[in-house]
């Protein structure tokens, strides 16, 4: 029986509508190549906009020391050195071109007092760098790109689940399967290349800042065409998610609020973050009071700090455990988390600086930040690995299969420095679409759908339809419970042993997941389709994060709280198997050229 669908062809298809997809579609158009871009929800709507602090790139605007080498320093230090060095480097240099052209399509940037872009300060960066719109960043840059990107011919493709990469008889991606989410309709788009865009994978965890699109498509797609996945283990607790009320837990607050001076306490009032900062990093950070007032009055005053930045300003995962700390101990807040104060400054300048979260308290807590402290506590925010790829071209182990912002690993290693993701995508989203030109242009010949691949995926795509077992939403329930419980903030070995084993009976249950009603606009089948994917994932972290016996960045080993030498030189990677099982090896790190390890080594002397 031949299957019905509606075929679109282009050059090149980029799959997720975020920053890094709307860069890479823009790049592939001004090239002269065709592109259709494909989203999950409405053009607009991606979770690019919840990046609300800033870019990071290094302009010197306000730090004139500010330079890419201490840019790309502060980020392997920050992903504790098991990011991949190229990644890194380019991103460094080619963030302020980056930022500089976004300005140039129409951004419009907060300002220095003599009209230049202005930078705040952030956790993990040396000096102030960060680029921003108030506390709505992610959402100017995405209007910004979006804008831009329609006015270049891009062809939009909204409301459509992408379920199946499919490739040509030599191994190549040449297009994707999928459906209109309204209507259940299937859809291919044939291509000469396929860049994934899709982002992370939140929605796997009970407590996350992640919109319910984050069900690791992007990555659970790339690992079923063949491609590996890379360092699955690192996740990034936000340490600033709202606490209350119980409706919007988990809710992003940005980091900006600590880059504009303010403090964390602990129920007794105590300024915690002291007390928390590694041996290694201390001597960045202010040790007294007195310090640290100084640097925020340096900042009011908008001139380049003298001192040290306040400990608040410390990488993410280490002000998450601290808080994390502090709640297990009994010092937490009455709703467990800890108090974010910067009602000591004036409340006109804190509407100004961060409007955002003036508001989003006001509204969902009844809170005035002007006034009053804020709870907040850790919450799922990002995925630091991903689909492994080249750092040049961002081509996956599958020729033709590109990927790029937080679906692709390299950049960030162990921890990912805040502001570092909005530049990501802008750096690698165009390096995807120059990467996806040169391999499209090579390609000769059109590529057409493979009948027996879109029969396989239909059959798939309505197998819950013709099943008699359990609904998707407890499942989806247990599965958020698994990983909030067993693969959260800290590990042991004995949660993780139970995860995987939960994880593979979960596998089965997805398996035979049913659904009732027809294809048009099924929830319950969409849901269904999220949960393959989101079964993937969690059990590539869980794995992963069993084989690295030690603490580093995002992965916290209660039972291994020390590095590991030996894990130290390797990344892990998880592919499929050819009996269909997911694989874990261990990769060696690539070697750092001698001219940027001595950038490392002059810090020492």
């Amino acid at each position: 029986m031949s299957v019905s669908y509606e075929t679109h062809t282009h050059d090149v298809l980029v799959i997720g509508a975020g920053g890094a997809g709307l860069r890479a579609a823009i790049e592939v158009s001004a090239q002269g190549l065709s592109v259709a871009l494909v989203c999950k929800s409405l053009l607009g709507k991606a979770h690019t906009v919840m990046a609300e602090g800033g870019a990071a790139a290094a302009l010197g605007n306000v730090d004139p020391q500010d330079g890419w080498q201490p840019h790309f320093k502060d980020t392997m230090r920050g992903g504790k050195f098991l990011n991949n060095w190229r990644s890194a480097e380019l991103h460094a240099k080619q963030a302020p071109d980056r930022i500089r052209e976004l300005e140039l399509w129409g951004a419009v940037f907060d300002r220095t007092k003599d009209g230049k872009i202005s930078q705040r300060a952030f956790g993990g960066h040396t000096y102030k760098r960060l680029a921003h719109v108030g506390d709505r960043t992610g959402l100017e840059m995405i209007r910004t790109l979006q804008d831009k990107g329609i006015h270049s011919g891009i062809d939009v493709f909204m409301e459509c689940t992408v379920s199946h990469i499919l490739k040509d008889d030599e191994g190549r991606a040449t297009g994707a399967f999928g459906y209109w989410r309204e209507s259940g309709r299937f859809v291919t788009f044939n291509a000469k290349a396929v860049i994934l865009a899709t982002g992370g994978t939140g929605k796997a965890w009970k407590v996350t800042s992640n919109s319910w699109e984050y069900t690791g498509d992007g990555q659970s797609l790339a690992y079923e065409a063949g491609a590996e996945l890379q360092d699955m283990e690192f996740i990034q607790f936000h340490p600033t998610g709202m606490v209350w009320p119980p409706g919007v837990r988990g809710i992003l607050v940005t980091e900006g609020v600590r880059g504009e001076g303010g403090i964390l306490r602990n129920s007794e009032g105590e300024r915690f973050m002291f007390k928390y900062l590694p041996e290694s990093t201390r001597h960045m950070f202010a040790d007294t009071e007195a310090e640290a007032k100084q640097w925020v009055d340096e900042v009011l005053a908008g001139k380049p700090a003298t001192v040290r930045r306040p400990p608040e300003l410390s990488t993410r995962d280490n002000v998450a455990l601290a808080i994390y700390a502090e709640v297990k101990a009994g010092r937490g807040t009455p709703h467990g988390g800890a108090f974010l104060d910067i009602s000591y400054q004036d409340s006109e300048r804190i509407k100004r600086k961060l409007p955002s979260m003036y508001h989003q308290f006001k509204e969902l807590a009844d809170v005035d930040i002007t006034k009053t402290p804020m709870e907040v506590g850790p919450t799922m925010h990002y995925t630091m690995g991903g689909i492994r790829v080249n750092p040049e071209t961002q081509m996956t182990a599958v020729p033709g299969l590109f990927a790029c912002g937080e679906v692709a690993a390299g950049l960030h290693g162990a921890n990912r420095l805040g502001g570092n993701s909005l530049s990501d995508l802008l750096v690698f989203g165009r390096l995807a679409g120059l990467g996806a030109v040169e391999f499209a242009k090579q390609y000769e010949g059109n590529p057409t759908p493979n009948e027996g691949q879109v029969k396989a995926a239909v059959d798939a795509l309505m197998a819950p339809f013709e099943r008699t077992g359990e609904g998707p939403y407890e499942i989806h329930r247990d599965l958020q419970d698994i990983m909030q419980n067993k693969v959260g903030i800290v590990r042991t070995e004995d949660d993780l042993k139970s995860a995987v084993a939960e994880l593979d009976a979960l596998q089965k249950r997805v398996d035979n997941v049913s659904v009732e009603g027809s294809i048009q606009f099924n929830p319950g089948w969409h849901l269904a389709q999220d949960l393959k994917n989101m079964v993937t994932v969690s059990k590539a972290v869980a794995k992963c994060a069993l084989e690295r016996r030690e603490s580093r960045g995002g992965h916290t080993r209660l039972d291994f709280p020390d590095y590991s030498e030996q894990l130290s030189k390797v990344n892990a990677l998880i592919r499929k198997g050819a009996d269909g099982q997911m694989e874990y090896s261990q990769a060696p790190l690539p070697e750092m050229p001698e001219e940027l390890k001595k950038l490392f080594e002059e810090d020492k002397k």
